[in-house]
């Protein structure tokens, strides 16, 4: 007898890695109605996103994907080289014709056991306002992170185009999903799914605290209560674990790179989001 079906997520499945690519490859469903949760970080080039996605999307009943930092990266190596909005909308249409869902469609409803869910897929990017203590401008931190040798490889390879600046586009994306969000309520409680974390707490955590400036907005710190979220999800931190705020489960679900996940001395997988909860570190 199949199980009932599950939302299962996952992100940073970095797969110019082998052990990554060969972790997809076994990635399969437990049961024929689950959906996957897909939170950024597929790859950098875009045939390797579409490699990944497609799999995921011939085995699971439905893949919904937010895009990651490194999926709008133009490495200078890829055929690919759109920047920017330009790069995002390609991603987007190629999701679309392997079908999977993206922040650019309808919000899907998953009506699996404990009710249903709506799933929305967010893509906010982050406008350098995780600052570390002490750094009260953009300015400020960047120069603090730079003087620490700690720089996202965004600075070089994330175009904002046709916006000024990452934090513009941030900022634009912000109030798009508001709208977008504000439209659907009423309607069954929303699982967000974005690559980076909505607050700043999980960032706390962080080895290297001046890396939190790439990692989120303050602006989106009251979203998990204001739209009365179901669930958090997210990755980009590569520390997979459950946290609670307000009473909202928040679910970092990444894979990350080989040289870390073996230090957990197994192969991670996705992790179950509902119908039930694990609070536990999933791998």
């Amino acid at each position: 007898m199949s199980p009932p079906p599950s939302l299962l997520a996952i992100s940073d499945l970095h797969v110019r890695y082998a052990e990554n690519r060969q972790l997809v490859e076994g990635l399969r469903p437990r049961s024929s109605g689950d959906w996957l949760l897909v939170a950024g970080d597929v790859g950098e080039y875009v045939a390797d996103v579409a490699w990944a996605l497609g799999l995921l999307a011939s085995r699971f009943a439905k893949v919904v994907w937010a895009p990651g930092n490194h999926e709008l990266w133009t490495p200078p190596d890829d055929p690919v080289q759109l920047r920017g909005q330009a790069r995002y909308e390609h991603l987007v249409e190629l999701c679309r014709g392997l079908g999977v869902t993206t922040p650019e469609d309808p919000y899907p409803v998953w009506d699996g056991p404990g009710g249903a869910v709506t799933v929305a897929p967010l893509f906010l990017l982050y406008d350098y306002t995780f600052r570390p203590e002490g750094a009260f401008t953009k300015e400020a931190g960047l120069a603090r992170a730079y003087e620490a040798g700690v720089v996202c490889s965004d600075e070089f390879l994330l175009h904002p185009d046709p916006y000024t600046s990452r934090d513009a586009w941030c900022q634009a994306r912000v109030r798009l999903t508001a709208a977008r969000l504000d439209a659907v309520r009423g309607g069954p409680p929303p699982v967000l799914v974005n690559h980076f974390p909505l607050v700043r707490d999980p960032t706390r955590v962080l080895r290297h605290p001046e890396f939190a400036l790439w990692c989120g907005t303050r602006l989106t710190a009251d979203w998990h209560r204001r739209y009365q979220a179901a669930s958090v999800v997210y990755g980009h931190l590569h520390i997979p674990r459950t946290t609670v705020h307000d009473g909202v489960p928040f679910d970092e679900v990444s894979v990350g790179y080989p040289r870390e996940w073996r230090l957990f001395g197994s192969q991670p997988t996705y992790r179950q989001i509902l119908p039930t909860r694990q609070t536990e570190r999933a791998w």
